[in-house]
């Protein structure tokens, strides 16, 4: 009978997250017929007790597990040799602060199926925490631009029990007539609206954010095709921009003179334009004073997002004119940036028990039934001490 067990988060800032809940890790025990153990935590959102009403094993040792589940990268001492390990790596846009981690993972000769790399036939992923990412960071994103104006206070969001207790909070806010830039069409940018218009805050369409006046506050959502265009003039497709990227500039200015607010959900390839530069930031019409950053990436297509900030101390400033870091609200010229890297963890119960209940339909299914159409095998990224053929080009990264 294949074992499977629920390993305890051991990065640093702590993880609360899940990638099974009590109830999901006894249903998917129950219908498979395999035996589902939880590796003892503190810190989990949910107890101890709660997987052992449910009839899973609370346990000290995972090392007799066959497969290892996680959230976040495993702290290198407490990899299991010759394992098979799902977790979100960060290795494969050859991220330096993980170099050793992967390193690790090959000469543990453990087989590593990164989260981010489980996708269907289309490339599409098949689970994500992103729908809870875009929910957590619109809420900060809006919050931050209460604080900043002293126009309210609202509780921050890992204070907050559920989404169904943030919720409780959408009547605080008092907005006047501002203008939200949202960007990207995938699930982040999904759970931000979610969160927008909760608040009451109006979608107009990209044309009349650019050309109109309200009297209330608005949001427009763009994707790529209407903060990017061609070089040559020619006309945008969207295949030939996922492709070559580097055949393409930057648009995004017309909406940051317009914007109050950017809320940045889109995944950014670091080969495409970025949106604004240091320089456009300093320009007379440049609008936008506060940025909530879901994608968070360092020196990225947003210069203001200098480094990740953290669930307790979520927001800072920077200011365009020395390129800098300063103290949060503390001078009107500058940005205020919000840019907590992990915002799934502020509401923990929720974003693991969607994150679960994708995991049981997309993706261990196919774990235990021969991965005819490639599911696992399309996310594997080392095995038996080797890279797979797909990530093959992170050699030259192992290599250092």
């Amino acid at each position: 009978m294949l074992k499977i067990g629920l390993i305890k988060e051991g990065k640093v800032p702590v993880d609360k997250r899940v990638p099974l809940t009590p109830l999901q890790a006894a249903a998917f025990q129950k219908k498979y017929a395999v035996q589902v153990v939880v590796q003892s935590s503190a810190i989990r959102c949910f107890k101890d007790d709660e997987y052992a009403s449910k009839g899973i094993e609370v346990v000290e040792d995972v090392s007799d597990c066959d497969v290892l589940l996680g959230v976040k990268e495993v702290p290198m001492p407490e990899l299991i040799p010759a394992k098979t390990y799902f977790f979100f790596s960060h290795t494969t846009k050859e991220q330096p602060y993980n170099q050793t981690l992967l390193q690790t993972i090959i000469e543990k000769k453990i087989k590593l199926i990164d989260y981010e790399g489980l996708t269907d036939s289309s490339g599409a992923r098949v689970v994500a925490f992103g729908r809870y990412a875009g929910i957590v960071g619109a809420y900060n994103g809006i919050m931050t631009y209460g604080k900043r104006y002293k126009l309210f206070n609202l509780r921050p969001a890992h204070t907050c029990y559920d989404f169904d207790d943030l919720k409780t909070e959408y009547p605080k806010v008092k907005l006047p007539p501002i203008k939200v830039i949202l960007t990207g069409r995938g699930r982040v940018s999904k759970g931000a609206e979610e969160v927008l218009k909760g608040m009451g805050i109006i979608r107009v369409t990209p044309a009349q954010f650019l050309s109109e006046i309200f009297n209330y506050p608005v949001y427009a959502q763009v994707h790529s095709d209407e903060y990017n265009k061609t070089k040559d003039g020619s006309s945008f497709d969207i295949k030939q921009f996922h492709s070559t990227p580097t055949n393409f500039e930057g648009d995004f200015l017309k909406y940051a003179k317009q914007a109050d607010v950017l809320i940045a959900g889109a995944f950014w390839d670091p080969h495409a334009p970025v949106l604004f530069t240091r320089k456009d930031a300093t320009k007379p019409d440049f609008k936008i004073k506060v940025i909530a950053d879901i994608t968070c990436d360092i020196e990225g297509s947003i210069p203001s997002t200098l480094r990740p900030s953290t669930i307790a101390d979520p927001v800072y400033d920077y200011s365009a004119k020395n390129g800098k870091e300063e103290p949060a609200f503390s001078n009107d010229d500058n940005i205020t940036v919000m840019a907590v890297d992990n915002l799934p963890c502020e509401l923990p119960i929720n974003a693991s028990n969607d994150f679960g209940e994708q995991l049981i339909n997309n993706v261990l299914p196919h774990l235990l039934a021969g991965d005819k159409e490639d599911v696992i095998k399309r996310a594997t990224i080392t095995d038996n001490g080797k890279l797979t053929p797909k990530y093959s080009y992170l050699k030259g990264f192992l290599a250092g």
